[in-house]
């Protein structure tokens, strides 16, 4: 068990009245235990409680012992009634507020709310207290979350020198994953996304068979997972040539995502942010084609709870690590996104890579 990050959860259970959470969440378990399992549709659920008297709910089909998991486990198995939420119950203080996870499938929930027959104003969110948490990372983590930034650094380099042997998008992941594995990262952080030409104008393109064409943009947003702390990194290239039109998006695009790093500091707004980087590419003409938020939270997950947004108003605190990822996208012509991660410092920010944003024709 991580102790201090445990004693950092018992702490706001008391401020915020929560006095039993159920966290099911892998990514949360193993930031909280260091244990790394899916429990797939079985029940796996750690029972944590203000009085320290924790306990841990688990199918057996997943052999985790107290000893792994810092706390006694009590196992249930496939054929029990309700798959073992009736044991679940068991360790519950009926009486007082229950927290559950978010994402808890909802079987489980309604199942509980049924057996514990309680309003609903019984039940909280536990994610509340511990997405906050985990919002503000550890030295530790910082450095963990360098190293694997560092890799995805090398592995952009690597993916952007196949361009000119002309696979199509969907080679081009599939090579990016043996870039991966040849670095010790576990995978990938996300499905890549690889887009040519005009695929780059759907931020969410899937890679398909395309094969990049002269004066193609080039969009390759790529993660990897080291030491289970994820990477994401956006760089836009192009091929063999790049007209004005196309210039010109690039240099808004980096110029936003240059104002938007500059305005992170502690005590600033999430909003704030985001408008650092949206007034400017509105102010350019190009408002109407940035269709999505400036960023996201990121850590054990690539996309954790908190994001960089105009209806977030929450204050940048130090240890904050989240995405700048300001993008143009003109239907059927080019698509530009360029992502750098920050983590947030006393006086500014960090920012986590170095690969050059210089505009760069390949091929």
């Amino acid at each position: 068990m991580e102790q201090e990050r445990m004693a950092r959860v018992l702490e706001q259970m008391k401020e915020r009245n929560m006095p039993q959470l159920l966290i099911s969440d892998p990514a949360t378990i193993f930031y909280l235990t260091g244990v790394s399992t899916e429990a797939g549709e079985r029940l796996l659920t750690l029972v944590l409680k203000e009085n320290g008297k924790h306990v841990a709910v688990i199918n057996k089909l997943f052999p985790l012992t107290k000893e792994q998991l810092g706390m006694p486990v009590v196992n249930v198995d496939d054929i029990d009634e309700g798959f073992g939420m009736g044991t679940l119950v068991e360790q519950l203080d009926t009486s007082l507020p229950i927290a559950v996870d978010k994402n808890w499938a909802a079987h489980f929930l309604l199942d509980l709310m049924k057996r514990v027959n309680q309003p609903v104003s019984h039940f909280d969110i536990s994610s509340k207290i511990t997405d906050d948490i985990r919002a503000i990372k550890s030295s530790e983590e910082i450095q963990k979350m360098r190293n694997a930034s560092k890799d995805n650094d090398k592995a952009i380099g690597e993916l952007a020198a196949l361009v000119p042997e002309k696979l199509t998008e969907e080679e081009m992941g599939s090579r990016l994953l043996d870039i991966y594995k040849s670095m010790g990262n576990s995978g990938f952080s996300f499905d890549p996304i690889v887009a040519y030409g005009a695929n780059g104008a759907d931020p969410h393109h899937m890679n398909d068979d395309s094969v990049v064409k002269d004066g193609d943009s080039i969009i390759l947003d790529i993660g990897g997972v080291k030491d289970g702390y994820c990477s994401d990194m956006t760089r836009t290239f192009f091929y063999k040539s790049v007209s004005d039109k196309s210039r010109d998006v690039y240099e808004t695009v980096l110029e936003a995502n240059l104002r938007g790093i500059a305005a992170v500091k502690p005590g600033a707004t999430f909003a704030e942010i985001d408008a650092a980087c949206r007034d400017y590419i509105t102010e350019k003409g190009y408002g109407e084609y940035f269709t999505h938020r400036t960023g996201h939270f990121i850590g054990i997950q690539c996309h954790e709870t908190g994001d960089v947004s105009s209806s977030n108003h929450t204050q940048v605190k130090p240890g904050m690590i989240f995405s700048i990822e300001p993008g143009i996208y003109l239907p059927g012509e080019v698509g530009v996104r360029i992502e750098d991660l920050v983590v947030a410092t006393e006086d500014g920010c960090e920012i986590l890579n170095n690969y050059p944003k210089d505009l760069t024709i390949l091929g």
